[in-house]
């Protein structure tokens, strides 16, 4: 099996470091969110995926739980999640017969789909007031906005481009 995931994540050009037998950490590039970390896990019977996507929210908990119950019927090999924190998470879980490298890929792909094009969306629902607030801090004092423009509907402002 460590040979398949091994040759898999070489032939998809990613960056993975395996710290124990049978873990492997991968690091998936992202467009809105700067990367995604991705644990591989090797049991007895199946393969374990397990991908940070935000912490928990400040705000507006149900409908961003809402939001990810419903994306969750969409989902290939993963689901949403939330730990005891509240923070969210793509997981999955493959029987070992079920792992070839274009399943590895085809879930890697979905997490990173799910993680990073799901980010802002994910952001604006939980986090709306804190980005209200870092926009006002950082125009009052003369800073730059461009990382904040994706968020423009929600500052009231139309993108600086500063």
């Amino acid at each position: 099996m460590a040979e398949l995931i091994e040759k898999a994540l070489r032939d998809a050009g990613l960056t993975w470091e395996s710290p124990s037998e049978g873990t492997y950490v991968v690091t998936l590039p992202g467009t809105r969110k700067l990367s995604t970390t991705v644990s591989l896990v090797v049991g007895n019977h199946s393969l374990s995926v397990n991908a940070f996507v935000v912490r928990r929210p400040d705000e507006n908990h149900e409908a961003v739980y809402r939001w990810l119950l419903e994306r969750n019927t969409r989902l290939y090999g993963v689901a949403y999640a939330v730990d005891r924190l509240g923070d969210i998470y793509l997981v999955g879980r493959l029987p070992l017969a079920a792992v070839t490298a274009e399943e590895i890929d085809r879930i890697l792909g979905v997490i990173l789909e799910n993680a990073d094009g799901s980010f802002n969306t994910l952001l604006e629902m939980g986090f709306a007031e804190s980005i209200r607030k870092e926009y006002a801090w950082r125009v009052a004092r003369g800073e730059s906005t461009r990382n904040l423009e994706a968020f423009s509907r929600i500052t009231k402002e139309s993108p600086s481009g500063d």
